[in-house]
């Protein structure tokens, strides 16, 4: 059964706007937001309340107690709190931060996992690595070194490797998974924004392993499905021009074969 399964009462306030509906990196940078805006306020809060009280019971030397402020000697532990009253609620606070945090955190990454899964408009394309590049395969069955797909669609990738172990990843897109030979991993991005990025092996394969990179191109929609369509026609029309010439051949073979005396 899959974790979203279990816990179906987290489920809808993600799917309701708590995790953006966006990329993988929109995804992430939200998670970066939150974890920076809580834990300023918690340092905020922390040193502000340590500077406070630094401040309140300083040392004022002979006016030490005409304040009415009874200070600790030294080596004397302090009294007061509330009989624990603070730090208990301080404990409580913390520890209802902390785990809200981790529970959101942890099915945010669960929503990043499954969200092409879910989503029937997503473009699935194949990506094998080799010693040393990379090479895409269309549904269609076109074959192209360079990854190209549409704005604001989610792409789905299967990646696989033909010799040793790679690793595909696009920084841009805050997108990684392992390319093992004999095996096949899928991951997916959604890119945002069109412009060509870069795709590299992040796993030591060999001697070419720095240069091991591919171009990315984000089309716009509509640019896409011409040259998705294009490459449909060209790859028949090449097709059918090879069929033809192999018949052409053939038969002019069997023709000189027929008239030529043995």
């Amino acid at each position: 059964m899959h974790p979203m399964a279990l816990f179906p009462a987290f489920v809808a306030p993600l799917q309701s706007g708590l995790v953006p509906d966006g990329g993988r990196d929109e995804i992430f940078r939200a998670i970066f937001v939150v974890f920076l805006v809580l834990g300023t306020i918690v340092g905020v809060v922390v040193i502000g309340y340590m500077l406070y009280n630094g401040y309140k019971f300083r040392d004022r030397g002979d006016r030490d107690g005409e304040d009415g402020i009874d200070r600790p000697e030294l080596g004397e532990l302090p009294e007061g709190g509330g009989g624990g009253r603070k730090l208990a609620l301080s404990l409580l606070l913390s520890a209802l931060i902390v785990i809200t945090l981790i529970t959101w955190t942890y099915f945010a990454l669960v929503d990043v996992e499954t969200r092409a899964v879910e989503n029937d408009d997503t473009l699935n394309i194949q990506v094998e690595g080799y010693q040393f590049g990379w090479e895409f395969i269309y549904p269609n069955g076109n074959t192209s070194d360079t990854l190209r797909v549409p704005e604001d669609r989610t792409v789905r990738l299967t990646v696989t490797s033909r010799d040793v172990f790679h690793n595909f990843g696009i920084p841009a897109f805050k997108m990684k998974t392992d390319a093992l030979p004999g095996q096949t991993t899928d991951t997916w991005f959604q890119p945002n924004e069109t412009g060509t990025y870069q795709a590299q092996c992040f796993e030591l394969c060999g001697a070419g392993h720095s240069a091991m990179n591919a171009n990315v191109s984000v089309m716009e929609p509509e640019a896409y499905e011409q040259w998705y369509a294009n490459t449909t026609s060209d790859d028949a029309a090449s097709g059918n021009a090879t069929g033809t010439t192999a018949a052409t051949a053939g038969n002019a073979t069997t023709a000189n074969n027929g008239t030529t005396p043995a």
